[in-house]
């Protein structure tokens, strides 16, 4: 039997919503998916400038009682509507994920409000969320993509909040009850807040369901900016020294662009064509030819200061120089010669591809519609980025390589052990070793052939 030809996509089709902004500053946003059974929400609550020990145990701690009930209650609550809730926090955001029946959209909506209005932080929930996260964060810690990633973050971010999002452990041991209460208060508050809900109902009745629940969710705290991220400073490779290590984490940042930037449809596939998904130069290159890696990666990752490319991958001990060269050449080659038409054309259709299986589930909806609003986009947005995608030209992507993509604007973070690797990442680019006692250790100022 013979295959029939794939169909082209057309123009990505966005469901059907509607939206309302409450009187204290909530702005909601009803998507209409048919045929869902739960309805699913996201909350996005402004959270700039708060301590990432803070921000870490409130998250935790949100859902462990209000005023009305204990935390036990409120679970037994959520589980009669066939529902959960539960929050984590980052340097942008508090998020409050859910979900119920799509019958019991308001009952979800009052245990929110109820929980919004009057989380309590009880004594003793906040010391057992505290000593479990701490001892999440001790183990997390101990991992090594976690700690070159904690490298990387303060090298390209240096001077802004985002260069320290892991909490230090004694700043999480030092968080008390009263804190949380009061940083609640001053924070979780209405004002430039956004509630995404997605299931089928009509747009406007939802609307209506969550200003019956949440119009009283009132609060005096404003939400602060922070200040776009600088652009990455390229300079020495940084190497963190890993005694024993038996491989090494390679991390490579380079500037990128905002999501309705002129430039981000035809920098998304030059990204897919260096190492965006598994057909990429560099998978080709570093796995499939050398076995240097199983599969390295790299992404454009938005946050609301700016946007970062971030390239990783995890190479044995014995080929971290040799990795690290193969990397900067395909950069080189990416930046320095148009591609194919047909390699600009199967990223592209990977990029339309991932968009419509992003809106293909309920959860990937829900997801998409939260990170656009906290953005201030709409799902309209995505159709406007899949016209983007369609229109670039191989020689757009060949000038948005040309002017992100060049090693010249690499910054370059290594982890492992410096005993063994130190000499032959030197050859490659200049380099600096950063010690276990987190002092630089040795620098080589000078490439060597």
């Amino acid at each position: 039997m013979t295959l029939p030809a794939l169909t082209r996509l057309g123009r990505l089709a966005v469901p059907e919503q509607a939206e309302l902004t409450l009187p204290g500053g909530l702005t909601v946003i009803a998507v209409r998916r048919p045929g869902a059974a739960l309805v699913e929400l996201r909350l996005w609550v402004p959270f700039a400038r708060v301590a990432p020990a803070s921000s870490a145990v409130l998250a935790q701690s949100l859902f462990s009682g209000t005023g009305e009930r204990s935390g036990t209650g409120l679970a037994s609550a959520l589980q009669r509507v066939g529902g959960m809730l539960s929050a984590q926090a980052d340097p942008d955001r508090l998020l409050v994920t859910g979900s119920a029946l799509g019958t019991e959209l308001d009952e979800l909506l009052a245990l929110l409000a109820e929980v919004l209005a009057g989380a309590a932080y009880p004594d003793g929930e906040v010391g057992t969320a505290r000593e479990r996260f701490a001892d999440r964060l001790r183990i997390r810690l101990r991992r090594p993509t976690q700690r070159v990633l904690m490298a990387l973050r303060e090298r390209i971010y240096e001077g802004h909040p985002y260069a320290t999002q892991i909490p230090r452990l004694p700043d999480v041991l030092g968080v008390h009850p009263e804190d949380l209460r009061a940083l609640h208060a001053r924070r979780v508050v209405p004002g430039e807040a956004f509630l995404v809900l997605v299931g089928d109902h009509d747009p406007d009745d939802a609307l209506a369901v969550a200003a019956r629940r949440l119009g009283g969710w009132t609060g005096a705290g404003a939400g602060e900016r922070l200040p776009r991220i600088p652009a990455p400073v390229p300079g020495a490779a940084l190497l963190v020294d890993s005694p024993a290590a038996v491989q090494s984490s390679l991390r490579v940042a380079l500037p990128a662009v905002r999501r309705g930037h002129p430039d981000n449809a035809a920098l998304q596939l030059a990204n897919l064509i260096f190492g965006g998904y598994f057909s990429s130069r560099w998978t080709q290159n570093l796995r499939e030819d050398k076995g240097y890696t199983y599969s390295p990666s790299s992404v454009i990752e938005h946050a609301l200061a700016g946007s970062t490319l971030v390239a990783a991958a995890e190479v044995a001990t014995a080929v971290t120089g040799p990795a690290l060269a193969e990397t900067l050449r395909e950069l080189e080659k990416i930046a320095g010669e148009p591609p194919a038409e047909a390699e600009v054309e199967q990223a592209r259709e990977y990029a339309l591809g991932s968009l419509v299986l992003g809106m293909s589930t309920q959860s990937g909806l829900t997801r998409l519609a939260g990170n656009l609003a906290g953005h201030g986009l709409r799902l309209d947005y995505l159709a406007a980025h899949a016209d983007g995608l369609a229109a670039a030209s191989a020689g757009d992507v060949f000038r948005a390589a040309a002017t992100y993509l060049t090693p010249a604007r690499a910054v370059i973070v290594l982890l492992g052990d410096a005993a063994r690797v130190a000499a032959e990442v030197g050859a490659v680019v200049p380099a600096a070793v950063r010690g276990a006692d987190g002092h630089i250790a040795s620098e080589n100022g000078e490439k060597r052939d």
